[in-house]
């Protein structure tokens, strides 16, 4: 992959790439069922590229650090990346399969998904350490947990005192205190927070902002300051896979820029409401100039 030398990035997304095979139905299935489905598509996914296009279309400039099996499947999510524009040189290709998701979507825009991690969990603490200059000089670090949790810490250890470390702690799971530590923002939805023992819980911890997106209530907002609410924009959803994946990638964008928080909130409030509005991940994520359009309204 091509060097990025010295530049510096506005967002580093370290995290899982993923080829989402996704098929509708009039309703998801209850275990043990089978249904018949309307149609099948294959998208770009996994929440680190998600994200990392995120950040991308909302203006900032993005780096993704993870790892592609040398496969059709790595080969269509490289170039998704550099289509919109995202630094792929610290992308490696390994021999495990690239990661695949196997998601269901119900008419009403509800999704039940299987992911298949493959490649994103052939990358290491050491991998990591090789892009040591790229996450030091970051403005903002956003992870998430497809991929080791080894991986993440040792990201977040190494960025640098300026850079803003945010995680998106999803898929759901308890999380050591030795990497709540290292976390500035965190980006729960209602079930994740719950599981991580509560929004006091994670500031006890040393997380100064819990940020819990709340789908069509809005988010809420936990920081120094106290509790706010962030106001909801209001769409009626066709599908939501990547709704929180744009959440995420427009507030670590609008923050990298200089954004107050409740201008990053509202931004990344509005840009995940827009994602639910067409079907798969990367499709539905918002342009920033979107998002600004809506913001000025």
């Amino acid at each position: 992959m091509n060097s990025h030398s010295q530049t510096v990035f506005d967002v580093v997304v370290v995290g899982s790439a993923n080829l989402d095979l996704v098929a509708r139905t009039s309703r998801l299935p209850k275990p043990g069922e089978t249904v018949s489905g309307s149609h099948f598509f294959e998208a770009c996914g996994g929440k680190g590229v998600n994200q990392a296009i995120a950040a991308s279309r909302a203006g900032a400039r993005t780096a993704f650090i993870g790892a592609l099996g040398r496969d059709h499947a790595g080969e269509t999510l490289l170039a998704a990346l550099v289509k919109d524009g995202v630094d792929v040189s610290a992308v490696q290709r390994v021999s495990a399969p690239t990661g695949r998701a196997l998601i269901g979507v119900s008419d009403d825009g509800e999704n039940s998904i299987i992911v298949v991690p493959g490649a994103n969990y052939a990358i290491s603490i050491d991998d990591i350490e090789k892009h040591n200059s790229l996450i030091s000089s970051a403005r903002v670090l956003l992870c998430q947990l497809e991929v080791p949790l080894s991986v993440v810490q040792r990201a977040f250890e190494l960025a640098g005192v300026s850079t803003t470390r945010i995680l998106n702690p999803a898929p759901a799971q308890a999380l050591p205190h030795s990497l709540l530590g290292v976390v500035d923002i965190i980006t729960p939805n209602e079930h994740e927070v719950e599981l991580l023992g509560g929004v006091s819980k994670l500031q006890s911890l040393g997380v100064k902002t819990v940020i819990v997106t709340q789908g069509e209530k809005g988010a809420m907002l936990a920081d120094a300051g106290g509790v706010s609410q962030v106001d909801p924009f209001k769409v009626t959803p066709v599908d939501t896979t990547g709704a929180g994946d744009a959440f995420c990638g427009m507030l670590a964008a609008r923050l990298a820029k200089g954004s107050s928080m409740a201008n990053s909130l509202r931004a990344a409030v509005i840009a995940g409401a827009l994602a639910t509005q067409i079907e798969g991940a990367v499709p539905s994520i918002p342009l920033w100039s979107m998002v600004q359009t809506k913001l000025e309204s």
